[in-house]
């Protein structure tokens, strides 16, 4: 995979050498690039905002600054990704369909956002991370890639360690337990220990749906349960 960002601000983005994402770019499997589209202002001051048209706070981007940055990227059929608050929701889902793309490109807004010509002729896709307003579009864009690159193949070492995530099933992942097996007195549950693998699936599987049922009830419409499942829940529900 490919990923372009456009940002003022390229040096925001130094986490993104570490950890599951910097494993990519190692092992091939990522290719990044910063673009500061100040660079492209055809302005003497550089400038890459300006007053909105009609009066009101603050300054929008300018949309040639952006067009020009875009213009020299190599591509060919890219998703574009606009960060903003006004944008669909980001979701597993969302990371999902976008890892198996070969071409990602990020725009990363400031000040009111973009100019409208931006959204209208360049994005492919308009997204949020969530109800509330952040001061620039780097930090949404840091979690849109982290959560896309980490479903690469290869990526995080076997394929499985993904697929029980929350939301990858529709459910909260269930809690995990490791060595001791008791410490001060707090137990990992029985049936961990039983080396019985249908009970094990049986018991995470019920835990996932508790988990959802009290934290995240909303998801439990669109998980797909099972009879065995919903009996469950009405059991909880009783």
């Amino acid at each position: 995979m490919k990923i372009d960002v456009l940002t003022l601000f390229p040096d925001m983005f130094a986490p993104l050498d570490h950890s599951i994402v910097g494993r990519a770019r190692t092992i091939g499997q990522l290719e990044v690039n910063y673009i500061n589209f100040r660079d492209y202002s055809t302005n003497k001051h550089q400038k890459v905002d300006d007053y909105p048209y009609g009066g009101g706070a603050g300054m929008l981007l300018t949309p040639q600054p952006i067009f020009d940055a875009y213009d020299a990227i190599e591509k060919t059929r890219p998703r574009v990704i606009i960060t903003t608050p006004t944008g669909r929701p980001f979701t597993q889902r969302v990371a999902e369909e976008w890892a198996k793309e070969d071409h990602l490109i990020f725009l990363c807004g400031h000040y009111e956002g973009f100019d409208q010509r931006i959204h209208d002729e360049l994005a492919t896709d308009e997204v949020s991370i969530g109800d509330f307003v952040l001061t620039g579009g780097e930090l949404a864009a840091m979690v849109m890639i982290d959560a896309t690159v980490r479903l690469l193949p290869d990526v995080l070492g076997a394929q499985a360690s993904h697929e029980d995530d929350s939301f990858s099933t529709g459910l909260l992942e269930y809690p995990h337990y490791t060595r001791p097996a008791d410490f001060r007195g707090l137990k990992v549950p029985d049936v961990l220990l039983s080396g019985n693998h249908a009970k094990i699936e049986t018991w995470r599987r019920e835990q996932s749906l508790l988990r959802t049922h009290r934290r995240r009830p909303d998801l439990l419409e669109q998980a797909g349960l099972t009879e065995t499942d919903k009996k469950f829940l009405e059991s909880l529900r009783d």
